[in-house]
């Protein structure tokens, strides 16, 4: 997913942007693959023949399964009554696959960079099938150039770091601060200072007063496989400005909950996988032969997924 970052270089910014279709086709490729089922991601990007390793591929599966489990939880704990707020949404494609599984919600709302909304917005125009879902025969579509409002779907350019605009964005959107609010994050925080990170996740927790928040990230950058991250992340024009919370899974807990969140909890990706549906391991382990397992292993521990919520009862909502 697209990733943010507290600089003012309008290069740098565009390196970051560039993220999110590097992430769109490894889930393209892994989809392809049959990991997955998401017939919206075609839509959001091209064909490519380039193949990704296996241990790429189960990394996104490992990812996009458990981020999902996560969410219709949510979605049913609440039986819909609640909101998804999902801030450096790319190109992802959860609200089409939750409506093709008649899992409704009452608002569903993307930020993104306003480069990267203005391209969604026009593949959602020009895709009848996007644009259907995101319709309403008692409500017609607001469409510009960065931004389109459907009856419940939000898709608004926004820069994460001005926490100005972004109020005046959830504002814009219909989000309601008393409803029940997941938000989702893939990537995106790290890109952020901390300064500005913290400040988000502090107004989030003051506004939402029943908010679970869902965090896919690195950790573990100290360590050798860490540095090599993020050198070649730097070598791409981009920097890991906000890699002081990602040294561990206790550090990726601290910064919500030295920032308003009653409760968090992380647990990297290799124990997310073990949590996952055994018969779904099985299926997965079948696609492709996968030779040198430590490579997944290295992958797995250095990426985790953070939950953290403003009410307890959300504390339940885990793997």
């Amino acid at each position: 997913m697209l990733q943010r970052r507290d600089i003012d270089s309008v290069g740098s910014d565009e390196a970051v942007i560039a993220t999110n279709d590097d992430a769109s086709s490894c889930k393209r490729c892994a989809v392809a693959l049959g990991y997955w089922s998401d017939r919206y991601i075609n839509y959001f990007i091209r064909s490519t023949t380039d193949r990704k390793a296996p241990e790429i591929n189960r990394g996104y599966f490992a990812r996009a399964v458990a981020i999902k489990i996560l969410v219709d939880k949510f979605i049913e704990v609440t039986n819909g009554n609640c909101q998804i707020v999902n801030i450096g949404a790319g190109f992802d494609t959860l609200y089409w696959r939750l409506g093709e599984e008649g899992k409704t919600v009452k608002g569903f709302v993307e930020f993104d960079f306003p480069g990267v909304t203005s391209r969604k917005c026009l593949y959602i125009q020009r895709t009848k099938q996007l644009l259907q879902a995101v319709s309403d025969e008692d409500y017609d579509v607001k469409l510009n150039r960065n931004n389109l409002h459907g009856h419940t779907y939000k898709l608004t350019g926004v820069d994460l770091r001005n926490l100005t605009d972004v109020e005046a964005k959830v504002k814009e959107s219909d989000l309601q601060y008393s409803l029940p609010t997941l938000f989702l994050a893939e990537c995106v925080l790290v890109y952020i200072s901390i300064q500005k990170s913290s400040q988000l996740l502090k107004w989030i927790a003051e506004k939402f007063k029943s908010a679970l928040f869902i965090n896919y990230e690195m950790v573990n950058l100290g360590d050798r496989f860490g540095e090599v991250m993020l050198s070649n992340l730097r070598t791409r024009g981009c920097d890991l400005v906000g890699s002081e919370a990602c040294q561990s899974t206790e550090t990726q807990r601290r910064r919500f909950l030295d920032y308003g969140w009653v409760g968090a909890d992380s647990c990297d990706m290799m124990g997310v996988w073990a949590r996952l549906p055994p018969e779904e391991i099985a299926r997965v382990t079948q696609i492709e032969l996968l030779d040198e397992q430590e490579l997944l292993s290295q992958l797995f521990t250095h990426y985790a997924i953070t939950t953290a919520w403003t009410d307890h009862r959300w504390s339940e909502v885990q793997l």
